[in-house]
């Protein structure tokens, strides 16, 4: 698509293009909701593969969108494929005496360094666009989602329960307290019991603040969508 032809897209069209391109930052935020929607729905030990299978593909397309060093591509590309191998023998039951914790542990891997890259990416772009726009919101989510992963982990390693009287929970619950947290919503039904939960809790709040003030909000009101041409 030429510079001309891309004057003249209505924003509905430039949107939907986003969103359905291998190349934009749309594409991650619809696999990001994709893995969400999974984790939620979806139920049982085989199931965390088919959520660390969306994961891998979110990541490698954060990585293809962000244009990351070929070295950091390489290095990711073997976290990848580590991970798919995992997913793969959990998948087929192969990996019975294997904890849940080691594929959650990959999980927060993933979702640590997938945010990373694109801030990078975004932060060195001149001017404020669509998909820089998009790129903020994939960020903010990814990072909500990082916690969610760390607080299931925990739950699977610690001797106590996570939420305490409330046991560990579920993936459901830490996806709920994890963004419930990071808005400073805070519901309170579900309290971490001790640390490490407690503390990573409160970075969370911190980090989702800061980010969401300063780096979000700075990019949606610096962002001035082209007007078509008459």
């Amino acid at each position: 698509m030429t510079t001309e032809e891309g004057t003249h897209r209505r924003p509905g069209e430039r949107l939907v293009q986003a969103l359905t391109s291998l190349d934009s930052y749309g594409a991650v935020l619809v696999s990001i909701l994709v893995t969400y929607a999974m984790a939620v729905i979806v139920t049982g030990d085989q199931a965390k593969s088919l959520v660390l299978f969306t994961q891998i593909a979110t990541v490698w397309l954060v990585f293809r969108v962000a244009h990351s060093r070929a070295s950091v591509r390489r290095a990711t590309d073997v976290l990848l494929g580590v991970a798919a191998v995992v997913a793969v023998l959990n998948a087929l039951a192969l990996t019975g005496n294997t904890p849940g914790a080691f594929l959650f542990a990959a999980s927060c891997v993933l979702y640590l360094i997938a945010p990373i890259a694109i801030v990078r990416d975004i932060g060195t772009r001149r001017d404020v666009d669509l998909e820089t726009v998009l790129g903020a919101v994939a960020a903010y989510l990814l990072i909500g989602m990082f916690f969610a992963f760390a607080y299931r982990w925990m739950g699977d390693v610690q001797s106590t329960p996570f939420f305490g009287p409330q046991g560990d929970g579920t993936l459901p619950d830490d996806l709920f307290f994890s963004f419930t947290t990071m808005t400073t919503i805070g519901f309170g039904s579900l309290v971490p019991a001790d640390n490490p939960g407690q503390t990573f809790a409160v970075a969370e709040g911190v980090i989702g603040q800061l980010f969401l003030v300063v780096a979000v909000a700075k990019v949606v009101g610096a962002w001035q969508p082209k007007r078509m041409r008459g």
